[in-house]
């Protein structure tokens, strides 16, 4: 998951307090970032809060580490709030070696090719990770873990099943986990709750009343399309977990019942799930551009009465009113129930892997200290909200207020990259949940009540391990594999000469294309994870 994600959508997950404590408060609530002292005199470490057990400093001599991570942020240099307050808690002074989103991974190439390793660096492909640790170019964390008590608390401990996805077949894990990312619901159905309201429509509750609630739409509005879409062909995957048909690995999914994994395309659900959708665009229902539109023809649609109904991030819920509320104060967009047998919406994963890692030099020991304070309750604080006292003061919410930024209209978490050096994408390691980035509107707090308090969400899929090999083949078939499956889905909906027997075929057509194999690696990898400790 990337930064983009995390601004745009995403990837995110639940609205739980941490139990972190605040900083020292001893500086005033107007001092500037800039003159935090830089002092690395040790202090306690109850000062900071909730440390997990690690003792500051983290070192008894300065040290100055390398972090290589992308940010959009120019201003990322040693006088920023960030870099300071982590030299005076750890005794560490922290180099980010920043790169835009859109050249980083070019950057990275380099970076590993000439083999001067950063400190600390994330992005890397994880088969490409492991294959350095093999070399020993990058440090095993768990060999480190005695002295890393957050990290064996949260990846040995409470999760431990870390290892076995995300480590190589000898057990050893080369990249530091990120803890409590995501929000419980992002994404669902949405609707014009005013349109149905004048139309006295009730707000679905299953898959039927969905049926029959767009009809009604049309009868009212003849010349509209009361369903639209801008996901393109992932319209199949996003409601696919109504179906029980959804993962991460989609169109791969794990079959909860039968314990082993699937191939969605081929399921009698999915051939269900077209069968619905192909009614909806017979009859009108579904927009005739739901595989093509653009987001800016989307948005026009769902703004300006054309369509009503459609599947996005919850974010859009208050987008699209406050760019409509000059012109239609009414509109009033709201998170729906699921659809399908299911009526389930996706799980998003606890703990999300960006690839971070240690280099194997003589500062491994810092930067994995390091890291590890990050991951604490204290660090979590400090890298997702700041420094009490310092660029924030508590509300009466008791969510953080930053009397610097009183002049901008939206405080986010960009903001506070920009200003302080929060929120560095793969330097967060354990948000805390106080973070302006987990304060929800009303209609995304109704989003998470909707879904949470009957948890209408599809289990969680194993996280699987693959061999060199197997990440090979599966590469060599996906691509293949989920085209076919894509094209097929657009016939099937859009020709009306379409039905069993094409279906049928399409089986056996894509079971001479590697199917069977594809989808036992999966099994395979599977027996492999049940067998780990």
């Amino acid at each position: 998951m990337s930064k983009k994600l995390i601004s745009g959508a995403v990837a995110l997950s639940m609205c739980v307090t941490l139990a972190a404590c605040g900083g020292s408060g001893s500086a005033p609530a107007d001092k500037k970032a800039s003159d935090t002292p830089s002092s690395t005199t040790t202090e306690s470490t109850q000062q900071y809060g909730d440390t997990g057990g690690l003792k500051l400093p983290l070192v008894d001599k300065p040290v100055t580490l390398t972090w290589m991570l992308p940010s959009n942020s120019s201003n990322i240099k040693d006088d920023i709030l960030i870099v300071k307050e982590l030299e005076k808690r750890t005794g560490i002074k922290v180099q980010f070696q920043t790169y835009s989103p859109q050249t980083y991974q070019d950057k990275l190439k380099v970076v590993v090719a000439s083999g001067k390793l950063p400190d600390i660096f994330s992005g890397l492909k994880p088969a490409e990770l492991k294959k350095i640790g093999k070399q020993k170019g990058v440090v095993a964390i768990n060999d480190h873990a005695d002295m890393l008590p957050n990290f064996k608390k949260l990846y040995l401990e409470q999760n431990n099943w870390v290892v076995k996805s995300y480590g190589d077949e000898n057990g050893k894990l080369y990249t530091w986990p990120i803890y409590d990312l995501n929000r419980d619901v992002n994404h669902g159905f949405m609707y014009r709750k005013d349109v149905f309201d004048k139309l006295g429509i009730k707000e679905w509750t299953n898959t039927e009343e969905f049926y029959q609630a767009l009809k009604k739409v049309k009868e009212a509005y003849p010349n509209t399309y009361p369903y639209a879409s801008k996901g393109l062909a992932n319209i199949f995957r996003d409601w696919s977990y109504g179906w029980g048909i959804g993962g991460e690995q989609y169109p791969a999914y794990y079959d909860e019942k039968d314990k082993t994994w699937k191939y969605a395309s081929v399921q009698p659900a999915h051939k269900d799930m077209l069968d619905f959708m192909k009614k909806l665009y017979n009859e009108g229902l579904m927009d005739p551009e739901f595989l093509t539109d653009t987001q800016d023809s989307w948005t026009t649609k769902m703004t300006s009465g054309k369509s009503f109904v459609t599947w996005d991030w919850i974010g859009r819920l208050d987008l699209f009113y406050n760019q409509i509320k000059a012109q239609n104060p009414e509109y009033n967009m709201r998170y729906a129930n699921p659809i399908g047998p299911t009526g389930n919406v996706r799980t998003l994963p606890k703990v999300s892997d960006f690839s971070i890692a240690v280099a194997n030099n003589k500062n491994k020991d810092a930067a994995l200290k390091l890291l590890d304070y990050l991951t604490s309750p204290s660090g979590g604080e400090l890298m997702t909200i700041g420094v009490e006292g310092v660029n924030f003061k508590w509300g009466d919410d008791k969510r953080p207020v930053y009397p610097q930024l009183a002049d901008l209209p939206l405080i986010d978490i960009s903001v506070l990259e920009d200003r302080y050096g929060m929120w560095l994408e793969g330097a967060y390691l354990r948000p805390d949940r106080r973070s302006v980035y987990y304060k929800l509107s009303e209609k995304e707090q109704e989003a998470q009540d909707k879904i949470m308090k009957t948890n209408k969400r599809e289990p969680m899929d194993p996280i699987l391990n693959f061999t060199d090999e197997e990440i090979s083949v599966l590469a060599e078939l996906q691509t293949s594999l989920q085209k076919s499956a894509e094209e097929f889905n657009a016939k099937y909906i859009l020709d009306k000469k379409y039905g069993d027997p094409q279906w049928e075929e399409w089986k056996k057509t894509t079971a001479k294309n590697g199917l069977d194999r594809y989808i036992q690696i999966y099994n395979d990898a599977q027996k492999r994870y049940d067998k780990a400790k």
